[in-house]
């Protein structure tokens, strides 16, 4: 990104079903910008997901025009001024340029604009008020976003009190842009930090599901550790997650990086402790399922040959580094290779190989000892050696 008038390109900016949906617009006498994420992303260099389109055009006029293209449009937030138009398979976000008349720190009612200058007033950071043209020329209307992005630089947009105040999430949200696209050495927007202190009561009227999926993303972050600190600092860990603390992430966080996996956001939700975040946070049930096996595996007394054995080698490896990060103790050496051991072992018995001379209840019991006579020989009884033990 160099210049005065930076461009984007990308395999995305000339797909057939991009250029459909610009095209609907621009031929129907209306403006496509892309916007946000989409545009950030690509000055950057890095892989764009979701694509989001601005335009002048009304609502009811981008599902009149999408359709009359052939195009699949869904008025998925028509109220908002948002139509999804699906291209190719892809969804394409389209929203009318709007300002915001009204807020309560959860939800806007808002009015449709004229301008993309007034529609980069409402946005969140500056970074993330950047439109390019369906030719890829680059548009910012605030005059700020671009020199921000070219720092990595992270602020709100005009009075960050305001900007808060309209949309409470946007705190979060604060800390994971940071922690993705912020210059750590440069550190933190004083004013943003103060602001977000101010504020931070503001988090406990929103739906924990937003703030429980705010988490996560933040958490997928491959360093999340100076976001995590700052939120701390502010007083705002303690309202996405009470009880929550910093001292086994950072080791666990480490230890990932040292072992070459990538950021387990469910793995570093068990280390950060506190409430329960399955109902703190709406978490899936799944999720909230592993944690709890997750916490009870790492603080318990199997050994790595055996978590191996029963979670299969990645999670058992995932438990040890909890173990860890937890307990502040080194693993054994060969802990990640017995737990790989592990995983490759068969249990060598079935219930049908001890009838009929157990039955019922007395069936899973003699199944049981014969697992533990197994593990406790390191795996090495056969099926022979289970029996006669029995």
């Amino acid at each position: 990104m160099t210049g005065d008038a930076p461009r984007i390109t990308g395999d995305w900016l000339t797909a057939p079903a991009t250029r459909a949906v610009c095209d609907a617009l621009t031929e129907g006498g209306h403006q496509a910008w892309f916007v946000g994420g989409c545009v950030r992303d690509a000055l950057l260099g890095v892989p764009v997901g979701d694509i989001d389109i601005s335009t002048d055009a009304r609502p009811e006029t981008t599902l009149a025009l999408a359709q009359a293209a052939g195009l699949k449009a869904l008025p998925t937030g028509i109220d908002h001024g948002t139509i999804t138009v699906v291209s190719g398979g892809i969804p394409h976000e389209v929203t009318t340029w709007r300002r915001d008349v009204e807020t309560d720190g959860r939800r806007a009612v808002v009015d449709f604009a004229d301008t993309m200058d007034e529609d980069a007033r409402r946005r969140d950071f500056t970074m993330n008020a950047l439109y390019a043209d369906p030719e890829g020329r680059v548009a910012d209307p605030l005059g700020q976003g671009a020199r921000d992005l070219r720092a990595r630089r992270l602020r709100f947009i005009d009075d960050p009190d305001q900007r808060i105040r309209e949309d409470y999430l946007r705190i979060l949200r604060y800390f994971r842009f940071h922690a993705r696209f912020g210059d750590p050495d440069a550190g933190m927007d004083p004013e943003a930090l103060a602001a977000i202190a101010a504020n931070a009561d503001g988090i406990d009227g929103l739906s924990r599901e937003r703030v429980g999926a705010e988490l996560v993303k933040l958490l997928s972050v491959a360093d999340p550790m100076r976001a995590l600190a700052a939120m701390d600092q502010t007083g705002v860990l303690r309202h996405v997650l009470p009880g929550a603390g910093l001292r086994a992430l950072g080791p666990l966080v480490h230890l990932e990086g040292t072992q070459g996996r990538a950021p387990d956001p469910v793995l570093r939700l068990a280390a950060l402790g506190g409430e329960d975040p399955g109902p703190a946070l709406r978490l899936p049930k799944k999720d909230a399922a592993r944690i709890t096996r997750l916490r009870d595996e790492a603080t318990g007394t199997r050994g790595p040959a055996e978590l191996g054995w029963r979670h299969g080698e990645e999670e058992a490896q995932a438990i040890l580094l909890l173990r860890e990060a937890l307990l502040e103790m080194p693993l054994p050496p060969d802990a990640m290779a017995r737990a790989r051991f592990g995983a490759a072992q068969t249990f060598p018995l079935s219930a049908k190989d001890l009838q009929p001379r157990f039955q019922g209840r007395a069936l899973g019991e003699a199944l049981r000892r014969a697992e533990a006579l197994w593990i406790a020989s390191d795996f090495t009884l056969d099926a022979g050696g289970l029996l006669a033990a029995l």
